[in-house]
């Protein structure tokens, strides 16, 4: 990292970090991803009985958007904000504050335009609070430890999706409006009880240099430069391929309901079961690939076979169409997804290019990981229309081992201090030739 360092930043203790951050992120999640996996499906079925499929892709196409949009401007937000009460914690509970009240109006609306309106409004409020939250891992986590973060958090989703699918299976008497409203007061009382546990302080960045950079100068940095920080590129590009493959399973409500002929009830109860398979696996690899890869100081091996072993579920939904097969494959995809978790977060914030713009910068890879959870809903209609469930799903297979492939050229753990040595040996070699002349 280069550009500036950073003074008044008080560090939370790991453990108690690693609480806060599991807690309203995982309860964040939690009101997000239920909808996003159940509950806007149905709602569209509700409003568009007849066009739900394509109507619910639009949605959802919509919502993507917003999302892709919310994490590098909530990322820079927060960046930029300099309160005592905390630059990450301020947006920790703004962001999940008006996305809840969006659900909220998702939840009671009652005609297609007005539920795109408010799920774009949730999704780009609740991307603001997830850039605040991953941002807590480059300004206070040791390198050491980023692993361990990194695999915990990624099992959050999973676990929160799976609560979720619990929940909704148990309150299957109760109104649709009430669900949506339960899980509002859940995704802002989670991050309001973070911010008691996590520390921060009043943070401010002081620049190495005074020089002005002028406002054009800053808009064409918003994405890092590829020629200059092709790491971060290759990395955002193999997340989000490796992702596309992953949000096969966000589609499986839809699948249910229209592949297989089930009903609403039917087709939650079934989803809650493959949730809960699928955590199992996440849950075995998760955590114990991020203690592993901070123990053996390697990243990239998990980061491939990720993407394989989620390729291989992603085929078994293409090519078996049965509901144990479906069972099978969410426990192979959890496993790999487990994987992937388990170093995902911890090589983000190792190949940040600047410390000045760490939360923006992180901000725009989680939209590696937001973006397809949208993008992979906003499709199906489209790659439906052109081939079947089987195309479907060999194409989230084929961006798999796009992204698998994406990670060879990422440097592992240990290059960038190799490299920098390496510099720094020939500018001196360079600055003693210039003195002997």
């Amino acid at each position: 990292m280069t550009g500036a360092s950073s003074k008044g930043q008080v560090h939370t203790p790991f453990r108690r970090l690693t609480f806060g951050i599991l807690l309203g992120y995982g309860m964040m999640m939690l009101a997000l991803m239920t909808p996003a996996t159940l509950l806007l499906t149905f709602k569209m079925i509700e409003v568009d009985p007849n066009g739900y499929t394509s109507s619910y892709g639009l949605v959802a196409g919509i919502g993507a958007f917003f999302a892709l949009i919310g994490n590098p401007i909530g990322g820079a937000l927060s960046d930029r904000t300099h309160l005592s009460f905390g630059r990450r914690r301020t947006w920790i509970i703004l962001g999940p504050l008006v996305g809840c009240a969006a659900l909220v109006c998702t939840g009671f609306a009652n005609e297609p335009w007005q539920i795109m309106i408010s799920w774009a409004v949730a999704q780009f409020f609740f991307n603001v609070g997830m850039a605040a939250y991953t941002a807590l891992i480059p300004d206070q986590v040791p390198q050491e430890k980023q692993g361990t973060i990194s695999g915990l958090i990624g099992l959050t989703i999973p676990i929160a999706m799976t609560v979720g699918m619990i929940m909704m299976t148990v309150m299957t008497s109760v109104s649709s409006e009430i669900k949506w409203l339960l899980l509002g007061v859940i995704g802002i009382i989670g991050p309001l009880l973070s911010t008691l546990i996590i520390k921060e302080g009043k943070v401010e960045l002081v620049p190495k240099t005074h020089n002005q950079i002028s406002l054009g100068k800053k808009l064409s940095t918003i994405f890092p430069s590829p020629r200059k920080f092709p790491e971060f590129s290759w990395a955002f590009v193999s997340k989000f391929l490796i992702m596309m493959g992953y949000c096969s399973t966000l589609y499986l409500t839809v699948m249910l309901v229209n592949r297989m002929g089930l009903t609403e009830e039917l087709a939650t109860a079934k989803v809650a079961t493959i949730n809960i398979v699928m955590l199992v696996g996440v849950a075995i690899t998760s955590i114990f690939g991020g203690v592993l890869s901070d123990k053996f100081g390697k990243q990239k091996p998990f980061l491939i076979v990720s993407g394989f072993i989620i390729a291989i579920g992603v085929l078994l939904f293409a090519f078996v169409p049965s509901y144990p097969a479906y069972i099978a494959g969410a426990a192979v995809i959890g496993l790999g997804f487990g994987c992937f978790s388990a170093v995902d977060m911890a090589l983000v914030a190792r190949i940040l290019p600047s410390k000045e713009d760490s939360a923006k910068d992180f901000g725009i890879m989680n939209v590696a990981n937001a973006l397809p959870q949208s993008i992979v809903p906003a499709i199906a209609p489209v790659l439906l229309g052109i081939g079947s469930w089987t195309f479907f799903y060999i194409f989230l297979a084929v961006c798999t081992i796009l992204g698998m492939l994406a990670v060879k050229p990422l440097p592992e753990v240990g290059t960038e201090k190799r490299a920098q040595t390496a510099e720094l040996t020939a500018v001196e070699a360079q600055s003693q030739k210039a003195n002997l002349v």
